[in-house]
């Protein structure tokens, strides 16, 4: 773990401070991302194929990147009870924290000179979700995103993963998937995966909407096709930020900071707190605990002490961090301080790991500060508006003057004649 002190400079200057020094990913990804959409686009199945095995690492190429539903099937039935047991009741939170989001309910606006704006959402037609892989599998990040995908009344939900060397996804991301009823799987994984989704290729079915959690080159691609497909967030690495009380447990607030840096060498930690001795505590678990964990990458940590909890909360804010734990007393209350974190933690129990899996909230976060407008992933991801007005021949004639000035004001007269003909009736 790469432990760095920071001195006190203010909210906002402080995390610019913490940003810079625990920036991480290749530099030359933005390029490199874009260039693999080029190819692509370009190449379609022959440049997927070929980047899986490059990128990838296979070395076993399946003769198609698709993978058959039943394989999904046949790897639900075959999982350990016990797993099963545990993913069925996150998808059950997960689904009932979704369900509460979706309203089915029309609004209609009458208005002063007789005209009607009715707006009511629908879900779009088609989703791509990605569960990373790598370093490990990533079954949770199926329920995650398909769940609220499933909820939203999304009818065709495709998966994309990374595949092992061997060119198969893994058992457990598969009965995930059987689980949330997704027939369309994908063993592909990375910026490739990202473009393939968005164009299409002779294999892939091209989708409205991509979500999920990946690494700097996943979320690259995301951001470079958004506006060709909708997304959810810019969501990875991991980043998760604790601010500490006087009684704070040491050892659990250890534990939290390690379980993060479990995801890989770029999630980004931070601890704060009024008290000197709390800061040098969690410092020492957190050494103690990383030594000792095999799991547990070479994470940056940084530690700042405040002058007291309100500038606790202002950093917070500054950071606008992916997860946030208030492991202070009056937890609850400064939670509702709290404008920007991806996900906020309050009180002394709230791990982050149970967010992570099964407490019903969403672990697609927004990081990098992107918390600042955007937030969990959920169903209004997979949905959208649309208005109908309708024009009765009287609002026509109270409306069209206000058109033909505004229009003509704006230099387009053609639209003010097309309000006014209305206006004169047939």
């Amino acid at each position: 773990m790469r432990i760095r002190r920071f001195e006190w400079e203010g909210a906002r200057e402080t995390a610019e401070a913490v940003r810079v020094w625990a920036a991480s990913g290749p530099r030359d990804a933005y390029d490199a991302v874009r260039k693999i959409g080029r190819e692509i686009e370009e190449e379609r199945d022959v440049a997927l194929r070929r980047l899986t095995e490059n990128l990838d690492g296979v070395t076993e190429m399946p003769e198609t990147l698709q993978v058959d539903s039943s394989e999904a099937v046949r790897a639900l039935r075959a999982i350990d009870p016990t797993l099963r047991n545990a993913m069925e009741v996150a998808a059950a939170n997960i689904q009932a924290v979704a369900e509460a989001q979706v309203s089915n309910d029309v609004q209609v606006v009458r208005l002063a000179q007789d005209q009607t704006v009715v707006i009511r959402e629908v879900p779009v037609a088609n989703v791509g979700v990605y569960a990373p892989g790598g370093r490990a599998v990533y079954p949770s990040s199926v329920l995650m995103c398909a769940i609220p995908a499933r909820v939203a009344g999304v009818e065709t939900v495709a998966l994309a993963s990374p595949p092992a060397p061997n060119g198969r996804i893994s058992d457990t991301v598969l009965a995930a998937a059987a689980l949330c009823g997704i027939h369309e799987i994908y063993a592909m994984g990375g910026a490739q995966a990202i473009y393939a989704l968005t164009y299409g290729t002779e294999t892939v079915v091209p989708v409205d909407v991509i979500a999920g959690p990946g690494n700097v080159w996943v979320q690259e691609a995301k951001r470079a096709v958004m506006g060709i497909v909708g997304i959810d967030s810019y969501a990875g690495p991991s980043e998760l930020m604790l601010i500490a009380g006087h009684d704070t447990n040491a050892e659990w607030a250890a534990l939290d900071l390690c379980a993060q840096a479990e995801h890989g060498p770029e999630s980004r930690l931070i601890v704060t707190a009024v008290e000197e001795h709390i800061l040098e505590a969690i410092s020492a678990a957190t050494e103690k605990v990383a030594a000792t964990r095999s799991s547990v990458s070479d994470a940056p940590l940084a530690l700042v002490q405040v002058p007291d909890l309100s500038d606790a909360v202002n950093f917070a804010n500054a950071v606008a961090p992916e997860h946030l734990e208030l492991l202070e007393e009056d937890a609850v209350l400064q939670a509702g301080r709290i404008r920007t974190a991806g996900c906020v933690f309050a009180g002394r129990y709230g791990a982050t790991a149970f967010g992570d899996y099964v407490a019903g909230s969403n672990h697609v976060l927004p990081t990098t500060k992107t918390g600042r407008f955007s937030g969990p992933l959920g169903p209004h991801v997979f949905r959208r508006k649309i208005a109908t007005v309708e024009v009765t021949a009287e609002a026509a004639a109270k409306l069209a003057p206000h058109v033909d000035r505004i229009a003509r004001a704006e230099g387009f007269p053609v639209h003010g004649e097309s309000a006014m003909i209305r206006a004169k009736g047939s």
